[in-house]
């Protein structure tokens, strides 16, 4: 049966789970959230969020050490994984998937809850990680990566530990470097512009074809990711963000 794929969407998802404290103890999903987003435009189209009752309530928290807020009283009444599954199911198959870290942590407890309900797991049309994906060419000015500080290197504000919440400005961090990789294209290109015409191109900002190289090297330096059509689109509208 061939898979229903949604080109022009991304998907951007995140998952907070218990924090492992024993030997043999798994991670268990505590909340669950996403938004849809097209990447034509990159507006949200879509959003879903809900916390989730794992089957061991010992192993979400009495008090939240963090400020997430998400304790064992607020999961004891909530639905369980496998009540949720088909929505969630809907939200990722055959979209592309974008989050921070999702290659190594998401993806895999995304796969594992669908195997604990017995039900197959979505599968994505392309993965955009946006840790790999900045850390080559961003990590150096941003410091150890985390969403944490490219939020506070962007003056977004603070992180919540909230699924919802952290999806949003995971595609705000995204665009904010998108912002900056264009524009340091373009001042490159100025740069050589003017030093081999000699500023006799002063009413033409580009030169013939410019533009198009400037768009073709920022696709180069992201090209490392998944799902490259949906990141090619990021690229190729990442103009509009300037405004």
């Amino acid at each position: 049966m061939e898979i229903q794929t949604f080109p022009n969407e991304i998907v951007f998802f995140d998952l907070e789970t218990n924090v492992p404290n024993k030997t043999g103890q798994h991670f268990h999903i505590l909340e669950f959230g996403a938004i849809i987003v097209c990447s034509r435009k990159l507006e949200e189209l879509e959003s879903f969020t809900t916390l989730i009752q794992p089957k061991d309530l010992s192993v979400a928290s009495l008090r939240s050490s963090r400020s997430d807020g998400i304790t064992r009283a607020k999961v004891t009444d909530a639905p369980s994984f496998e009540d949720v599954a088909e929505k969630i199911y809907g939200l990722l198959n055959g979209r592309t998937w974008a989050g921070h870290n999702i290659r190594r942590f998401d993806c895999v407890r995304i796969k594992e809850a669908f195997a604990e309900v017995g039900k197959a797991a979505p599968e994505p049309s392309g993965i955009i990680d946006s840790l790999g994906l900045l850390s080559d060419k961003f990590g150096k000015r941003a410091g150890n990566m985390k969403m944490a500080s490219l939020a506070a290197y962007f003056g977004l504000g603070v992180q919540k530990h909230r699924s919802l919440d952290d999806v949003r400005m995971n595609l705000e961090v995204l665009k904010h470097c998108a912002r900056v990789l264009f524009l340091q294209s373009s001042s490159k290109i100025m740069t050589r512009s003017r030093s081999h015409h000699q500023m006799a191109q002063k009413a033409m900002p580009y030169t013939k074809g410019s533009l198009g190289k400037m768009t073709q090297n920022v696709k180069n330096i992201l090209s490392k990711a998944q799902g490259t059509q949906s990141l090619q689109s990021l690229i190729k509208h990442s103009h509009s963000l300037l405004r």
